[in-house]
């Protein structure tokens, strides 16, 4: 199938197929004479693949191992469990970040007036310089 039907297909857009191509996520579709590319069923399911894994939040370098350990009918699942544990460790200090700057905005908001009067801790407090001890 064409480009078009490929990113109908596996809800991948051409401009992120060809993206995709570029960095090396992907291999280079085959293409017919004319040089138009043509995509296979496999490649249907390394595009829905890498959706998926996108959506998951899977940076880039990620999804190029977890292709790899897919690709790759020798791999252990341990291979991969150890990788899921990894990210999942990265996503709980992303968790404790936000909730801290979440903390941080709510103990501003809760001492802000929130009446017509312009002074306002919320912008005062953003505009001090913190230092981190």
């Amino acid at each position: 199938m064409n480009i078009g039907q490929a990113a109908e297909a596996s809800g991948v857009n051409a401009k992120m197929i060809r993206y995709y191509e570029s960095i090396g996520l992907v291999s280079e579709a085959s293409r017919t004479e004319s040089g138009y590319r043509q995509y296979n069923e496999k490649d249907i399911q390394a595009l829905r693949f890498i959706k998926r894994s996108r959506e998951l939040g899977f940076s880039i370098e990620r999804i190029k191992t977890l292709l790899a350990l897919w690709d790759d009918r020798g791999r252990k699942s341990a291979d991969v469990k150890k990788l899921a544990r990894l990210y999942i460790e990265e996503l709980d200090q992303d968790i404790q970040k936000l909730q801290s700057i979440r903390d941080q905005l709510e103990h501003l908001a809760s001492h802000c007036r929130g009446d017509h009067r312009p002074d306002c801790p919320i912008l005062d407090d953003l505009a001090i310089e913190h230092h981190h001890h």
